[in-house]
């Protein structure tokens, strides 16, 4: 019986991949192989010694160490694109809600109670301070066109918007799912120029960090609404707030409020509910279920954040599986001192992922006690198992 620790309430969509008959789950899980979690802040966790990888039941890994994990042989999970739905519904929802201005509408709805018959009448006067556009016709620029980005897109041009799309590093199956008819713009500085409507929808990098700024501000259509779903640190928030005052832009929404943001006019702040739906709990759930399975039972490595995806058909044969680092001729050393205990190598493959290397060597013998000595041995090694 193998035991997972889980740092948070979980869907019990986790039993599809970690059946009870195999897999001991519980939050008081003792030396357990591997670690579910959400939002808990792993940084000051003290992470058990047993423990082979930690999946996130999410996009996001900043609660993670991940590096830290890499360096000590622990793979690190995360689940792309299965809230992907739930994220890209709440960006069309708010779009929508703000170009009819409609949270100002209800709320002024709010102040009139107590008014008896005169209600209707003050409706009536008061309805013309809450005038809003449709978003038929308008010009709505994603930047981003993966799990999330690809459905705001898609769904968008199916509302009647035109739609223009960046992404530099867009994947051949994101590009399958995308709509011929979302146009693909020369950069990001095309959209700023252009459109309406903005929608970023890429991870925080050094590069991407505080990409909504004064100098892109200023080349934006004036009376622009900006959307941030991805993350906060992607807009500068004192640029965003001069601009908001200014009326250069019309509307700043964003699932990620900070204080500085809170109750500047025209700041639509959402509580982070991106994620917030059964369906996505479920779909991330069931995804960090499966990863951890398919890494603990079969040493197969998909959707790591620190580790290279690395995967090898399991055949049911005497399997070693070693986290190196990616450093020259650690691939001879491994199979040279393999091939002195006299056992034939029947399949390997090998990845890498910046210091970190990964490797899966399928045997036509056991692996003696000798063999895995010799192996840990050697000083670039981080960590191997047999299975």
């Amino acid at each position: 019986m193998k035991n997972i620790l889980t740092l948070n309430p979980i869907s019990d969509r986790i039993y599809d991949h970690l059946p009870k008959d195999e897999y001991s789950v519980s939050s008081e899980a003792v030396n357990p192989e591997g670690i579910l979690v959400r939002s808990a802040d792993m940084h000051s966790f003290d992470l058990p010694q047993s423990v082979l990888a930690v999946a996130r039941a999410g996009a996001g890994t900043n609660n993670i160490p991940c590096a830290d994990y890499a360096a000590n042989g622990v793979a690190v999970f995360n689940t792309p694109g299965a809230n992907a739905n739930g994220v890209a519904e709440l960006v069309l929802a708010a779009m929508l809600l703000s170009s009819r201005n409609l949270l100002a509408a209800t709320a002024w709805v709010s102040t009139i109670k107590g008014n008896g018959a005169e209600v209707p009448k003050m409706v009536e006067k008061g309805k013309k301070a809450f005038v809003g556009g449709e978003i038929k016709g308008k010009k709505l620029g994603v930047i981003g066109l993966g799990a999330i980005g690809g459905i705001v897109a898609n769904d968008a041009y199916n509302l009647g918007m035109e739609v223009l799309g960046f992404d530099t590093h867009l994947s051949v199956d994101a590009a399958w799912r995308l709509s011929r008819k979302i146009q693909k713009a020369t950069g990001k500085e095309q959209i700023f120029a252009e459109c309406d409507y903005i929608t970023v929808h890429v991870p925080l990098l050094d590069e991407t960090r505080g990409m909504i700024n004064a100098q892109s501000i200023a080349t934006m259509k004036d009376g622009v609404t900006i959307m941030n779903f991805a993350r906060g640190e992607l807009v500068n928030t004192a640029d965003i707030i001069a601009a908001l005052e200014s009326g250069k832009v019309a509307r700043y929404i964003t699932d990620f409020p900070c204080d500085e943001l809170i109750g500047v006019k025209n700041a639509i702040l959402i509580p982070h509910l991106g994620a917030s739906t059964p369906e996505s709990e479920d779909n991330c759930a069931e995804m960090a279920a499966k990863e951890l399975n398919e890494y603990i039972r079969y040493g197969n490595i998909r959707n790591s954040v620190n580790m290279p995806a690395c995967e090898l058909p399991y055949t049911g044969r005497p399997r070693i599986c070693i986290v190196h680092k990616n450093v020259a001729n650690m691939i001879g050393r491994m199979t040279e001192i393999i091939a002195a205990d006299n056992i034939n190598i029947s399949d390997m493959i090998n990845k890498s992922r910046g210091d970190i290397a990964y490797t899966i060597i399928d045997l036509d013998s056991p692996a003696d006690d000798k063999l895995l000595a010799d192996l840990n041995a050697i000083t670039d090694i981080i960590r191997i198992r047999v299975l």
